[in-house]
């Protein structure tokens, strides 16, 4: 549970999660081919962590946030995965350490926006260009645990932790701010 996805429905990737009690953040990566999950010949997250995001397909991926377990410490942490292995040479940290936040894009185009960190339900977006993260729009409603979808110019937020309680509102991004949908 709690772990990050990119990729086509037959070209899938998933990665990290909730590996067990106590709190135990996974590394482990598996691959989707349309039919069934394997981890042949795939490596894995070189951070381990739970409830981070990622975005860019099963050969160009990106991860990025989320946590390491106990004591629940947000990270800042990206990796890019190539189709074998995962790595963070020249990759840039995010700005803002977070967890359950989402992401959308591809692995040189990507948007990370939402989560929780530094005590707050988060409203920053941060645009990722291949090597480094740069602040984009802003939110209108902070929170965690949301979902997203589309491109770094055409993204979704939706659903949601806000401080209110469960959230159902939607939000579009067009590169450059969120409006609600």
């Amino acid at each position: 549970q709690s772990l990050a996805g990119a990729g086509t429905q037959t070209a899938a990737i998933a990665f990290g999660g909730f590996d067990g009690y106590p709190n135990t953040a996974g590394q482990c990566t598996e691959e989707y081919n349309g039919t069934s999950w394997s981890t042949a010949g795939v490596g894995a997250l070189s951070t381990a962590r739970q409830s981070l995001a990622g975005a860019g397909t099963q050969t160009a991926a990106i991860a990025f946030g989320g946590f390491d377990g106990y004591p629940n410490t947000a990270g800042q942490c990206t990796e890019e995965y190539n189709g074998t292995s995962w790595s963070t040479a020249g990759v840039g940290a995010l700005s803002t350490a977070r967890q359950s936040l989402a992401g959308a894009g591809t692995q040189t185009a990507a948007i990370a926006f939402g989560g929780f960190g530094g005590g707050v339900l988060q409203t920053t977006t941060e645009e990722y260009n291949g090597a480094t993260w740069g602040s984009g729009g802003v939110l209108s409603t902070g929170r965690e645990s949301l979902a997203g979808a589309g491109t770094q110019t055409a993204g979704l937020a939706f659903g949601g932790y806000a401080a209110t309680g469960l959230v159902t509102c939607t939000e579009e991004y067009n590169g450059t701010s969120w409006s609600t949908a």
